[in-house]
């Protein structure tokens, strides 16, 4: 078992000027060499365009490519390069697991992939530009993996596959724009229909209503339909699921026999963030153990994250974050049983090594 963390990254202002923090922390850091190392052994299966990149992005958040713009200016890379890393758009994604469910007042997910990929941080950004506040985890430093908006919306995804990947953008950009986009369910649904999408994910979206919508998305289609959980699976486009989907399918069998009496927030937090309840993983060199717990509460406009299992969630009061008051940690901190190397805080963490 070895401590892991995540920073607390609190910004209120543009997202140019949000975009040039990030650069100033991210400069020289375990992030960025471990990335730089890691392309040195695995082949780019995309071409980064900037004027089809800033067209595509800008045609959702204008104040999404300022903050590119002020990581280029903060790292001093050339914008092909802070495209290929942070923009969100044409690039490759692998294989990972992640299980979700939504009960009265609250959206909780268990976050799996690999430690070589996490970046360690928890943000909370107020743009004065444009778009909604938002909490959450951030992948590939713009893009979101889940998280809630000011207006009480809040988003997971799970990985389904990468046969034959489309143009378009991956994953966590599309969390990004659907949580700074977007007030409400049928306004998230609404963008997954429209957004070009680059790999197979579905899409858990829940708001205040106590609605909650999952949106099957390919490079090829979607398929909206209405939920209370999900693993790794399609269920409509059954045709875009990988082979392999016995755990995906057990998982989903551990939560529908938990679902069958609703569960209180915090039987759910205990039943994803429990070691032995079934939905954590320690699968850390598969690209599926989970790292993560997150629980939003939309009608508190609070959130509980936990980094590993059987731990006491911490509580973010975005509500009161909104009204000025800062968190006062700087870290979330945790245990996780692995010696595989986390990006953001050992080096190496490439892809040389056999962990």
């Amino acid at each position: 078992m070895r401590e892991v963390y995540s920073d607390i990254i609190q910004f209120r202002g543009s997202h140019e000027e949000f975009g040039y923090k990030q650069g100033v922390l991210l400069k020289n850091s375990f992030t960025v060499l471990n990335r730089e190392n890691q392309w040195k052994v695995r082949k780019k299966r995309f071409l980064i365009d900037i004027d089809e990149a800033k067209k595509e992005i800008t045609a959702i958040s204008q104040p999404i490519w300022h903050e590119l713009i002020g990581l280029r200016e903060a790292l001093e890379w050339s914008m092909e390069r802070v495209l290929a890393e942070f923009g969100g758009y044409r690039v490759p994604y692998n294989r990972s697991g992640c299980s979700i469910a939504t009960g009265t007042n609250y959206l909780i997910r268990n976050y799996d992939y690999h430690p070589k990929t996490y970046e360690g941080r928890y943000t909370l950004f107020q743009p004065n530009d444009g778009g909604y506040a938002v909490m959450a985890p951030s992948q590939r430093i713009t893009g979101r993996m889940d998280g809630m908006n000011e207006a009480g919306l809040a988003m997971g995804y799970n990985f389904m596959n990468r046969k034959n990947p489309g143009p378009g953008f991956i994953c966590c950009m599309i969390g990004r724009f659907i949580l700074e986009t977007c007030a409400t369910v049928e306004e998230a649904v609404q963008l997954l229909q429209t957004i070009p999408h680059r790999h197979s994910f579905s899409y858990i979206v829940y708001d205040r209503s106590g609605k909650t919508m999952i949106v099957e998305a390919t490079p090829r289609e979607t398929h909206v339909r209405s939920a209370i959980r999900c693993t790794n699976h399609f269920e409509q486009l059954a045709k875009e699921n990988r082979h392999h989907l016995v755990d995906s399918k057990r998982r989903l069998e551990v939560l529908e026999e938990s679902q069958r009496k609703e569960l209180s927030a915090k039987e759910a937090y205990s039943l994803f963030n429990g070691q032995h309840r079934g939905l954590f993983s320690d699968l850390y060199s598969s690209w599926a153990g989970t790292i993560h717990t997150s629980m939003y509460f939309p009608d508190e406009l609070k959130s509980w994250f936990a980094i590993g299992p059987d731990k006491k969630p911490f509580v973010i009061d975005f509500g009161e974050w909104l009204e000025g008051k800062d968190v006062s940690e700087e870290r979330i901190t945790g245990g996780i049983d692995t010696d595989v190397p986390f990006l953001h805080m050992d080096f190496p963490a490439d892809w040389s090594r056999t962990k």
